[in-house]
């Protein structure tokens, strides 16, 4: 889209504010505070269009050291940062700030320039540019132009404007695909609009009328009003300076450091793992459980340090660690962050964001140390396919994969699609992922589950379903665990018989005793076709053993006979003939009575009664009174 941010950095009074505004035409100090004390406070902005036509807006921070957290939440997400030096009084502290920070965020453009040139000799200028040169060897600044300006007297800006149009030449169009996200740096009210709240759009874009999500608070809102360089407009991109009238939301339940983002799209947490860099000529080592404070896009929030492959890390060292935050926030993988000492207030490193939902660790894990490296390297690939591995078990969609690591659903899906080609992966109807190993752990469980329930229950045909999917998939159910159980099936694990599963090759096999009593027991049903004898009566006249009892079971189980009652089984020929006389005398006479079921089967009420019964249970018929219908 054309769009490029702006950002200053910069000592106390250095000129920033005045730059801008001999850039612009824009001032930028507005409350009343920065006016009087001649100091910027909070952030401003500005914006104007370079000679090669992009459209640039400009934040204005603050130099004040009490002010640092205000100057973090103004550079996030900037593409170019103008460090401003006094050519009266060179680098200062603050200076070096600043640059630490903008280094700790990965900034990898800037332009130095040298204000109040109008205040000194050509000689002074010489030296303070090559103290400048000296102090910025190794810096993503070590080879930018060094601009000299006055803004007072408008030197050096057309200079400056032609610098900047070259810098962001070449700067890469914003993800407007992803899913949108704003830091929001600036939460205010205007009498008759409501809340306004304004920041860099990072990601994606913003439409009018959109419906999105405030986090951590996870306030539903909607987008009123879109405004772009002081222009309202429809739509905004990323890269672009927004400021959002919004509904649904008061400004006291908004506070800067606040990402609005896309429903449902992110995940608070209060734990993150990430490479920590501790800088140079920082003045403080850290140590487990120091007390730091973590600046991530706008936010600031305390955070306690949790050093897993070190003991202490000292100035210039790097380490992995983790973050213990003492509230929620919502951030993603590869984010950038800054950390400054507890007290005194010292800006002393910063790094990159590995694992944005971690849980916790303990120091010198190897396994946890690994993965890190990995997602350090940045091999999307390998952390997206931990991940599902991971999470299997809760049977993945892309979304939930993209919330939980923080990378876009597009790189998950691409991921996933490759996964499922190399057979790494297993896709299901509903669009849910399991990855191989997932299968195959629950393979081995499955199997010694079956060959176990075998060996101690012979004459059964195998587990109903329903016990396995208890067992071992209880947070799934219905199509998802039918198709998991053709997974196995097809991968010549199981065999499926109906509502029965057993392994593949096994089969029942009687003993030549069993045969003979299941066959005696098969004819006595079979003659007694519906005045069949009562369960207790068979297993006392041919005397069957508690062990021979599981006969009968089996019999039930490949349906040879059918159980209708505790005591009161057909044979499944005479189930069978029962059901169809009763559907073709309803289907020509509409309803039965008992007694005329009863006639029909040429039987008697105590094996009538409890069959009616049991056909209306399996909804095969329905009682209006004393009369069977078929269900409808």
């Amino acid at each position: 889209m054309g769009n490029i941010i702006i950002g200053t950095a910069g000592h106390i009074d250095h000129g920033k504010t005045t730059l801008i505004k001999a850039i612009t035409g824009i001032e930028t100090d507005r409350l009343k505070e920065e006016k009087k004390r001649g100091i910027t406070i909070e952030l401003g902005f500005a914006f104007f269009e370079l000679p090669n036509g992009k459209k640039a807006g400009i934040v204005d921070v603050p130099g004040h050291e009490r002010f640092i957290k205000n100057m973090l939440a103004g550079v996030s997400g900037i593409d170019l940062v103008l460090l401003v030096i006094a050519a009266d009084e060179g680098i200062m502290p603050q200076t070096q700030e600043h640059l630490d920070i903008l280094s700790m965020l990965d900034i990898e453009k800037g332009i130095i320039v040298l204000t109040k040139c109008d205040l000194v000799d050509d000689e002074w200028i010489s030296l303070v540019k090559e103290d400048i040169r000296e102090k910025v060897k190794g810096t993503f600044l070590e080879n930018s132009p060094l601009v000299s300006v006055s803004s007072m007297e408008g030197t050096g800006i057309d200079e400056l404007k032609k610098y900047i149009a070259e810098l962001t030449e070449d700067i890469p169009e914003k993800n407007v695909a992803e899913p949108l996200r704003l830091p929001i740096d600036r939460v205010f009210t205007i009498s008759g609009f409501g809340t306004i709240v304004t920041g860099t759009l990072i990601e994606g874009t913003i439409q009018e009328k959109q419906s999105l999500m405030i986090y951590p608070e996870e306030l539903e809102v909607k987008v009123r009003n879109i405004q772009v360089h002081g222009k309202s407009v429809d739509k905004a991109y990323a890269g672009q300076r927004v400021a959002l009238n919004l509904t649904g939301v008061k400004k006291e339940d908004i506070s800067r450091g606040d990402i609005l983002a896309a429903e449902n799209s992110m995940k608070n947490t209060m734990i993150i793992d990430v490479k920590l860099n501790l800088l140079k000529n920082s003045n403080r080592k850290i140590e487990h459980w120091t007390r730091l404070r973590f600046y991530h896009g706008t936010k600031e929030i305390l955070c306690r340090v949790v050093l897993l492959d070190k003991d202490e890390l000292n100035p210039g060292e790097s380490c992995y660690a983790q973050l213990r935050l003492e509230e929620e926030t919502a951030c993603k993988y590869g984010d950038r962050f800054v950390v400054r000492y507890y007290s005194p207030l010292e800006t002393i490193g910063g790094g990159v964001i590995l694992d944005p939902n971690a849980i916790k660790h303990k120091m010198s894990n190897e396994d946890v140390i690994n993965e890190l490296k990995d997602k350090s390297e940045g091999n999307k690939e390998l952390i997206i396919e931990r991940a599902l591995n991971k999470f299997s078990s809760k049977f993945p969609d892309i979304k939930f994969i993209s919330i939980q690591i923080g990378l876009s659903e597009k790189l998950v899906e691409k991921a996933f699609q490759e996964f499922v080609k190399e057979k790494i992966a297993v896709k299901f109807s509903n669009g849910t992922y399991v990855h191989r190993n997932f299968i195959e752990s629950n393979e081995e469980d499955l199997i010694s589950f079956l060959t176990e329930f075998h060996t101690k229950n012979t004459l059964r045909p195998g587990v109903s379903k329903e016990e396995i999917r208890s067992r071992f998939f209880n947070n799934i159910k219905g199509k998802l665990f039918d198709e998991i159980m053709e997974v196995y099936y097809k991968n010549d694990i199981l065999k499926i018989l109906g509502d029965v599963v057993a392994l593949k090759g096994f089969e029942v096999e009687l003993s030549k005793k069993q045969a003979v009593l299941k066959e005696k027991i098969e004819n006595l049903y079979k003659e007694n076709e519906f005045k069949p004898p009562l369960l207790k009566d068979v297993i006392n006249s041919m005397n069957i053993s508690k062990q021979d009892k599981n006969i009968i079971d089996f019999m039930i189980n490949v349906n040879i006979l059918v159980k209708i009652s505790d005591d009161i089984l057909f044979h499944a020929q005479a189930y069978n003939k029962a059901k169809e006389l009763l559907k073709n005398y309803l289907s020509k006479n509409k309803e039965i009575t008992l007694a005329e079921y009863r006639d029909l089967l040429n039987t008697s009420r105590k094996y009538v009664l409890p069959l009616l019964e049991h056909f209306d249970a399996i909804k095969l018929t329905k009682r209006i009174e004393n009369k069977r219908v078929l269900y409808c």
